[in-house]
């Protein structure tokens, strides 16, 4: 990355968003019908030998037409004619691509070297492979500083002041999400004053379906940086992620079933409530992870829809919904099954 000033009292690296940032000169290239001899040349009179991975052929408008390996060309005939050794139409990157749309498009072909081309197929500039996968890394590491409110250019010598400013929004919002939630549970204070037991369950149930949200928010965020999610329908990744957080869903409900059973049997109060509030547990541990791996899907594709970064503060949406669902889950059950 090429490293920059400070910016409004920002310090780090300018993290490009186009391709052409990223775009070197083409160090050598030769018309189609040139032979190997004076190919050979080229490559010898090259500005930097050192960034030559490919020789490019172009015809006479500078139209990418092919390239050539240099080891090919060392092992070739003098007399030969570079058209016939040359990779012809190689994969080259659009210059009007998106640094992030590039990386997509490169991630599965790991070459040295990609050229690049304008809309007509003339050779521009070319990119090295390095580039791309270093700024892969670059939006895969922020994805889990965005998921909480981390502006993805803050880094840990980012000035105080100017960290604070970043992150203080986000918390503001996470605190009026908690509010939502402190509602749903204070609309059943009846319910907990009558079944105590139900008070102790409460942090389990939030825990074990927030988790479960965030392993599909991961997985949905990463397929989305990979451009995986692209390839198949979004209601295949839905049902893929909603079957697995059902399944994790159903085998921790039963531990916890089975941890309410036995809380519930070594309080007086509760003792006789003891299998039904098992089965509220499983039901609420279930239903609630069910819908915590669907959102992990959906909160990130509904910000892309409308033109939002998917990774900033997903988290704070997702645990809105997993408190929100699962305790009130968990509640109304027991409000209707067990009272």
């Amino acid at each position: 990355m090429r490293p920059i000033s400070s910016h409004d009292g920002d310090m780090g690296f300018a993290i490009p968003e186009s391709l052409i940032e990223v775009m070197d000169p083409i160090p050598a290239s030769v018309p189609v019908g040139t032979t190997v001899a004076a190919a050979v040349e080229a490559v010898r009179g090259a500005q930097v030998p050192t960034e030559l991975t490919y020789l490019y052929v172009t015809d006479k408008g500078n139209k990418l037409v092919g390239l050539a390996v240099l080891r090919d060309l060392m092992l070739s005939e003098p007399d030969a004619v570079v058209d016939h050794i040359m990779l012809p139409r190689p994969f080259a990157l659009d210059v009007g691509l998106s640094l992030s749309n590039a990386c997509k498009a490169a991630v599965r072909r790991h070459y040295p070297v990609y050229p690049v081309v304008d809309a007509e197929n003339r050779l521009l500039g070319q990119v090295r492979g390095w580039r791309l996968f270093e700024q892969q890394i670059i939006e895969i590491s922020a994805q889990s500083g965005q998921m909480v409110g981390l502006q993805k250019e803050e880094r840990s010598f980012t000035p105080l002041f100017s960290a604070f400013l970043k992150r203080h929004p986000w918390l503001q919002l996470n605190l009026l999400t908690a509010f939502m939630a402190a509602f749903v549970v204070s609309s059943f204070t009846g319910t907990i004053e009558k079944i105590v037991a139900l008070a102790a369950f409460l942090p389990v149930l939030a825990g074990q379906s927030g988790n479960t949200g965030c392993q599909a928010l991961a997985m949905t965020l990463r397929g989305l940086a990979l451009g995986d999610v692209d390839k198949r329908p979004k209601l295949h990744l839905v049902m893929r992620e909603g079957a697995l957080a059902a399944a994790n869903g159903a085998l921790v409900g039963v531990v916890a079933a089975a941890a309410m059973w036995f809380y519930a049997s070594m309080q007086p109060a509760s003792a006789a409530q003891a299998p039904m509030l098992a089965l509220v547990i499983l039901l609420a541990m279930s239903g609630s992870c069910l819908m915590s791996g669907i959102s992990g899907v959906l909160i990130p594709l509904s910000l892309r829809r409308v033109g939002a970064d998917p990774a900033v503060a997903s988290a704070i949406f997702l645990t809105t919904v997993t408190d929100i669902v699962g305790m009130g889950l968990m509640l109304g059950l027991a409000t209707m099954l067990v009272l």
